[in-house]
Parts: structure tokens; C-alpha cells; sequence
């Protein structure tokens, strides 16, 4: 369990780190405005509206990947199978973002399905 639990955690920090490329592309647009911050994201392009799609499918993938690691930990089913798919899925996210970010679509939309198969992977351990 600890094994899933570390991935849980770690893929629940990455919408966070992937807010610093945002923001430093929100700095270059005149400074981070904090009052209205979502205002000033619609207006970033290229790199920042990279970095702003990055941040926010981070969360998205999230949902998925923490229902399923919850999943195999309600029913009691975890394994090894389990555990190597979480690990996978941390290290397609980490590429998926990274990918995001260097405008690589390609290999970003690879390391996305990678990353979804391993989470549907996971909850289907607990089937």
C-alpha cells in the first residue's frame, strides 16, 4: 500500500508544481496579477497557455488516478500489478507534463495514454 500511497501523493503535488511555469509566465505578462489570475491566464499564449493547459489536466488526470488508487485500497486488492501501474502512471504524468511545456504533442499525447491505461490499469485490480 505504501507503494500506491507514495503515487497518490506525489500525483496530487503535481498541479501545484505545475503551477510555477504559470506563473512565471504570468510574471512576463506584467507581473502576476493575484486579483484576477484566471483573467490574465486566458490572455497567455505559447509557452504560458502551454504551461496554464499543463496545470489544469494535471488535476483532471488526478480524479481518475486517485479514484483508482482508492479503489484497490477499499477492496483490498492490491498487488503488484497494482503498484507497478501507479508508478508508471507518476512517470508518464512527470513526461506529460515536462512534454506540455517543450511544445512536444506527440510524445505529450503517447505519455497521456500511457499515463490513462496505467490508472485504468490500477482500478482494474480492484475488479
Amino acid at each position: 500500500m505504501t507503494t500506491l500511497l507514495i503515487c497518490l501523493l506525489i500525483t496530487m503535488l503535481l498541479p501545484y508544481a505545475a503551477k510555477g511555469p504559470v506563473a512565471v509566465a504570468m510574471a512576463k505578462l506584467g507581473g502576476y496579477d493575484n486579483s484576477h489570475p484566471r483573467d490574465q491566464q486566458a490572455k497567455l499564449t505559447g509557452f504560458g497557455a502551454r504551461a496554464v493547459a499543463a496545470h489544469q489536466n494535471a488535476f483532471e488526470s488526478l480524479l481518475i488516478f486517485g479514484v483508482s488508487v482508492l479503489a484497490v485500497i477499499a477492496t483490498d486488492k492490491i498487488n503488484g500489478i497494482a503498484e507497478t501501474a501507479a508508478i508508471v502512471h507518476v512517470i508518464a504524468r512527470v513526461a506529460y507534463q515536462l512534454l506540455y511545456l517543450m511544445d512536444k504533442g506527440t510524445l505529450r499525447s503517447l505519455s497521456w495514454f500511457v499515463a490513462i491505461i496505467a490508472s485504468f490499469t490500477v482500478f482494474w485490480q480492484a475488479v
